[in-house]
């Protein structure tokens, strides 16, 4: 079915919905049917999807890798937004006239003042100054909004039409091998804007996303624009470091305080400010948290008491919607089935502390923190404190540059600091893989994840350890690259998953410690997988099925549709073509000019 028509019907599916909540007229349906549909017709156009897309299907044979090039080099303008352009306030995932809110302590610049009349938007101040996560209640900021930031940037795509951390350091590694510098170093300043108006980097500029961050990939962000800069020929630009290394310095303090400190270990977790479940998931995943609800009362040793029976008139720790459980016989004829009683239930708050943080991770969903990420917030994570030891290292060079040496003996040590605290918690010397631990029930994790190369791509881990990862490195790689687990969940960030960003780390971690051999070979595995898909269908996709190498996602668990744009994977492309050998560009390209069906 064309992506178009998956669009139409989804649109239906929502009005229809509407429909039924609020009891509105057949022609009050219509109007606001062709208005949605038409604002989603927009979004795909402007997204890089199928609509008007570059490239038709079966259409690339002959022309090696120019036609997906060619899409990549495109997106990069395809995918950019900017504070005077209508297509950037709209947001796929909640159904609201478009807003911007600026800090409260910035006038309104220039360029937004036309965007009332230009875009029938508001322009709106938020309520308080924000100088930390978690200072203001998102839930009362009506409607929710896009945030302000100065600079152009470039989204994922899709339904994520707003700038995000962990993508952005990707996209950033992209923009840098096409040779957009410019763009790369604007979204760079657009961070820094975050951290000093509201309180951090986030998860994305949206209001509902001022309760929580995103993986700190920042300070990788800042190292490379700045290399870039001055490979150009840039004149040192000290103002602009200075500014980095302060704001830095903030965004690594929040990861290093209460709540973000995972219980006795001195290492970090992820922690979401909010409570209850996000606006976003309740509104752009139906049905979600129902399907978390089934699982928990089919599999109660995994239920950790989030499930909890709600009393009339009772103070309990829950959150969300209400639902219930009616357990009747099976009929087996026309009688109609006996029942019990419906029992009306809720999830537990902390259920919804684990869910928020795991979005907090990026890795929204997987098991890997338990069932539905349910308990994100009770682990110390791989991923979370190599990136925390990589900021440490970035700013002791940042203060290097800057000429502090007692800065850079600073944060040196506490590098070394947080080096050995992952070798003590996280080091799981039998099984020779990197594990997050589980600082409630002190116990590590025995869930194989690809973040354990992670400390390999931050340059933490030994010679002997980085070796140990790499001969199991068979666990999770695949025909079409390297999946997230081992275990097959029905979640996106689970196997049969890979993931163009992650794709990146392993190979950056393999090379980093002298494997080429399996970092060429994986790289040409996950290549290929996406230039395969891209002539059967145009596109590329946020994620792919490394196991049948296609991009058919049979998501259960989460939103169900596999994003097209798509920034990071565009990224993954051109980085991992750049560092293949020549000989396996050459017959990646060759393959190309072959017919589908001759293509495995």
């Amino acid at each position: 079915m064309h992506q178009n028509h998956f669009v139409l019907i989804r649109v239906a599916v929502m009005m229809a919905r509407i429909c039924r909540m609020q009891a509105i007229t057949s022609g009050e349906f219509m109007r606001r049917f062709v208005l949605v549909f038409l604002r989603y017709f927009l979004i795909a156009l402007c997204l890089g999807a199928p609509v008007g897309a570059q490239t038709s299907p079966g259409e690339t044979g002959g022309q090696g890798l120019k036609p997906i090039l060619n899409y990549i080099s495109s997106a990069w303008d395809t995918l950019t937004r900017s504070m005077t352009e209508c297509q950037s306030l709209v947001d796929p995932k909640i159904s609201v006239r478009p807003i911007l809110y600026l800090p409260k302590e910035l006038p309104e610049p220039s360029t937004v003042q036309t965007l009332t009349d230009k875009c029938n938007v508001r322009v709106e101040a938020l309520p308080v100054e924000i100088h930390h996560l978690g200072e203001i209640t998102t839930g009362n900021i009506d409607p929710p909004g896009l945030l302000y930031l100065p600079n152009k940037y470039v989204v994922p795509g899709g339904r994520f039409n707003e700038m995000y951390g962990w993508d952005s350091y990707f996209i950033i590694r992209g923009l840098l091998q096409a040779g957009r510098v410019e763009l790369a170093r604007g979204m760079v300043d657009n961070f820094f804007f975050e951290i000093e108006h509201y309180g951090a980097m986030l998860n994305a500029n949206r209001t509902y996303y001022l309760t929580r961050s995103q993986p700190p990939f920042l300070s990788s962000m800042v190292v490379d624009v700045y290399q870039a800069v001055r490979k150009q020929g840039g004149a040192e630009d000290r103002a602009w470091l200075e500014r980095a290394y302060n704001d830095l310095s903030k965004d690594h303090e929040m990861w290093t305080s209460d709540p973000h400190l995972a219980g006795q270990t001195e290492l970090s977790r992820y922690y979401d400010f909010g409570d209850g479940p996000p606006q976003e998931a309740v509104q752009d995943e139906t049905g979600f948290y129902r399907k978390v609800s089934e699982y928990f009362f089919l599999h109660p040793k995994q239920a950790d008491e989030y499930v909890i029976e709600t009393q009339p008139k009772v103070e309990q720790n829950v959150a969300g919607a209400a639902y219930t459980l009616e357990v009747c016989e099976a009929s087996t004829t026309m009688q109609h089935p006996q029942c019990d009683k419906a029992r009306p239930f809720k999830l537990s708050k902390d259920y919804y502390k684990g869910d928020r943080s795991m979005r907090e991770s990026g890795f929204d969903v997987s098991f890997r923190f338990g069932a539905f990420g349910s308990a994100t917030h009770h682990f110390a994570p791989v991923c979370l404190n190599s990136l925390l030891y990589k900021t440490e290292k970035d700013l002791e060079q940042i203060s290097v540059w800057l000429g502090r040496s007692d800065d850079a003996k600073t944060w040196s040590k506490r590098a070394e600091d947080r080096k050995k605290l992952i070798t003590k918690y996280l080091w799981n010397e039998q099984q020779r893989l990197f594990y997050d631990f589980d600082f409630v029930n002190g116990r590590m994790s025995s869930y194989a994840y690809a973040t354990t190369f992670y400390p390999l791509w931050a340059g933490l881990a030994t010679k002997e350890q980085a070796e140990a990862v790499r001969r199991n490195l068979k666990l999770l790689e695949h025909p079409g690259g390297v999946a997230m687990s081992t275990e097959q969940t029905g979640a996106q960030w689970d196997l049969p998953y890979g993931w163009g960003c992650i794709e990146m780390l392993v190979i950056d971690g393999l090379r980093r410690y002298g494997d080429n051999n399996d970092a060429d070979r994986v790289s040409y595995e996950f290549l290929a997988t996406v230039a395969a898909n891209f002539r059967r269908d145009g596109t590329i996709r946020e994620k792919y099925n490394v196991v049948s190498k296609s991009s058919e996602a049979h998501v259960e668990l989460g939103y169900e549709m596999n994003v097209v744009g798509f920034g990071w994977t565009n990224a993954a492309f051109l980085d991992l073509l750049h560092n293949l050998p020549k000989s396996m560009a050459d017959r990646l390209e060759q393959e190309q000019n072959q017919p589908l069906s001759a293509m495995k």
